[in-house]
């Protein structure tokens, strides 16, 4: 096919002809703006990779645009197997693959890198012959900037059983490169070019150049589009080299954007946002190299994993997925945050206890239920669970804990071995090894951290929390702190709430340096402290539940409220200091037994500046998971008293 685009006609044809050029120019135009649209991929099957692209946070930020390739991975068990990337926010997928016992893919996925964004991907697998659901068989983190800066374009990782990690289950293969950011403007701009290059010889002509910025959706003058063209055009033979004119595009991008709409998505482009415009285009425009492309717009590895499942339910309409309030709400699992590992997981609850949980806090039929007798038999059922717990034949049940929980408890950091408890709720209760948990700026003390290993949810006011996460009609701060005589030094502060699992390290530690004033417990319920409940209008979890309520005092942060409180199964909560004792931020306060519970602190009004990415993703109504000793916010207050020891290198004891 020729690079021209008009055709010679004869003066008796010259109507026929304008109307057939005309004809053939719309035809022509509408076939390329077809042909970009082949590209897309914003369709149910594949949600999210297109109009949900990550953006940088700021353009001195940006690291480039890394391309991973999962080429091949060779097993111990001769399975059937798909692979997952998950890094940030994004999880992708392969196909299932023929092979067993070394499966290949070559598919490959490109992210966006940022300085100080997600960079650690964790590549799972899984098997994939079972009809009710697929199986983690193994994984591994690779962090890209560490695999970048190698000598090698690929790399065999060992793969890692879920439930050991010491334990190899076989190995796969990787590669990952990345350009720089001009390089990266040129490839898409080539790759673009090269939609009209219908022969295919690295040229293009005016007209089909200028057909291909119409399409773009700038109606930029003949005029403009003439001189870019022409000073590409160095030999004035009327044709351009796809690199020349490439470099030239990409420059005058910079200066002046041509390019208005995403050219496969639609998307409107920021005009001042050029960096970003060319990321989302580069994203969007992922053609790869002739390999299979991963399928995208999963939160989590998991629920990749499901396939054909999480589509039906998708084109059902009832999808249980999604990040924020309704995965806690509506869900069968919990997706949260998790802040060191920078990407979306997924907290597992047992089915027919999510069915139980919903029927009960969500329906005003289930709370009234309640109501008539049913609170006075969870205090009952709990008080047996926690009989059971502490008998030595409850100590058959940590196996069939930690294999549901396989790839959430590393006994690693645990302070003694397995054979060491002799009970459910020893190992419940356990301690972790010196310096498990380091603790943020430990010489400062107007530095706050994290009091537990948990999912946290932070908000700058009451006000705030209630809109996005606590749906009670009746919570107050008053109604959480009780009758205590400091309660209204509160009002109007800020509220932490530190949610523990069942599966996490249940030791609450202090998050500030300070002197226990009062320990004031407060008889209650013990409904659940899951997001189910607390997400409920029907329900007051945290003004209802039995809770104790501690006030330390501080030299930077003022008053600080801490509140322990019970939950559905939670036998006991046990504190291992003492009114009047003097403590350091990280000390261990105390201990929830079997059951998971939560923490709630409150600081007083304008005394600490919460980190910004807890906020950040509070207000989504997504959850934080956060370990012990982690930094949770700074003093904005001026000191008021003689400064505290300076304390340096804590650990946990």
């Amino acid at each position: 096919m020729g690079h021209g685009t008009s055709k010679s006609t004869s003066s008796d044809d010259s109507t026929n002809s304008d109307t057939s050029n005309s004809k053939s120019h719309s035809s022509r135009r509408n076939k390329l703006k077809t042909k970009l649209r082949l590209h897309r991929r914003c369709d149910r099957s594949n949600r999210g990779s297109c109009s949900s692209h990550p953006k940088l946070s700021s353009l001195e930020d940006f690291a480039g645009i890394a391309l991973v390739t999962l080429i091949s991975a060779e097993m111990k068990f001769k399975d059937k197997w798909l692979a997952c990337i998950s890094i940030g926010e994004q999880t992708f997928r392969t196909e299932t693959s023929d092979q067993t016992m070394k499966p290949q893919w070559n598919s490959e996925k490109k992210f966006l890198l940022e300085k100080n964004g997600p960079h650690v991907a964790k590549i799972t697998v899984f098997e994939t012959n079972r009809l009710s659901k697929n199986n983690l068989i193994g994984y591994c983190e690779v962090d890209l900037f560490e695999f970048l800066d190698s000598d090698f374009d690929t790399e065999v990782f060992e793969l890692l059983d879920p439930s050991s990690p010491s334990i190899v289950v076989g190995n796969i293969s990787l590669s990952c490169s990345i350009e720089d950011p001009t390089e990266t403007e040129k490839s898409f701009a080539r790759r673009i070019l090269s939609i009209v290059d219908y022969n295919g010889d690295g040229q293009l002509s005016f007209s089909e150049f200028s057909e291909l910025i119409d399409v773009f959706g700038n109606q930029h003058a003949e005029k403009k589009k003439a001189e870019l063209f022409k000073a590409a055009d160095e030999n004035g033979d009327g044709v351009v080299s796809m690199d020349e004119l490439a470099a030239l595009l990409a420059m005058q991008q910079e200066k002046e954007p041509l390019i208005n709409n995403c050219p496969v998505c639609g998307e409107f482009l920021e005009v001042t946002d050029r960096l970003n415009s060319m990321i989302h285009m580069s994203l969007c425009f992922d053609e790869g190299t002739g390999n299979q492309i991963m399928t995208g717009g999963f939160l989590t590895d998991k629920q990749a994993s499901y396939g054909w499942m999480f589509k039906l339910s998708e084109w059902a309409h009832v999808s249980s997925y999604d990040a924020g309030l309704n995965s806690g709400k509506n869900a069968s699992h919990i997706v949260v945050f998790d802040r060191k590992k920078k990407r979306l997981v997924e907290e597992i609850i047992d089915g027919k206890i999510v069915l139980s949980m919903r029927a009960i806090y969500q329906s005003k039929v289930g709370l009234g239920i309640m109501d008539k007798g049913a609170k006075e038999l969870l205090q009952s059922i709990s008080e047996k669970q926690g009989k059971k717990m502490n008998s030595p034949e409850s100590a058959k049940d940590i196996p069939a804990f930690l294999k549901f929980f396989k790839d959430q408890i590393n006994m690693a950091e645990v302070k003694y071995p397995l054979h060491h408890f002799k009970t459910f709720n020893e190992f419940f209760i356990r301690e972790l090894k010196p310096g498990a948990r380091p603790i943020a700026h430990a010489g400062r003390d107007d530095v706050a951290v994290c009091a537990a290993d948990c999912r946290l949810m932070a908000f700058n006011t009451v006000e705030e929390s209630l809109r996005f996460w606590i749906k009670g009609k009746k919570f107050s701060i008053r109604g959480l702190l009780g009758n205590i005589p400091c309660s209204d030094a509160f009002i109007g502060g800020t509220l932490v709430i530190f949610r523990l699992a069942p599966q996490d390290y249940h030791r609450f530690h202090f998050p500030v340096s300070g002197k226990i004033e009062q320990i004031v417990d407060i008889s209650g319920c013990l409904y659940t402290v899951n997001p189910i409940a607390v997400n409920s209008k029907y329900c007051n979890v945290f003004t209802e539940n039995k809770r104790a309520v501690s006030i330390i005092s501080t030299a930077h942060f003022g008053k600080v409220a801490f509140v322990a409180i019970g939950a559905t199964m939670v036998g006991s909560i046990t504190f291992t200091k003492k009114k009047g004792d003097y403590v350091r931020k990280g000390d261990e306060f105390g201990y929830f037994s079997f059951g998971g519970s939560t923490v709630i602190c409150v600081f007083e009004k304008d005394s600490i500046a919460l980190d910004e990415d807890l906020l950040a993703y509070s207000a989504r109504s997504i959850e934080t998971l956060v370990s012990v000793g982690m930094q949770l916010g700074v003093s904005v207050r001026k000191r008021a008293e003689p400064p505290l020891p300076d304390i340096r290198n804590i650990t946990i004891h």
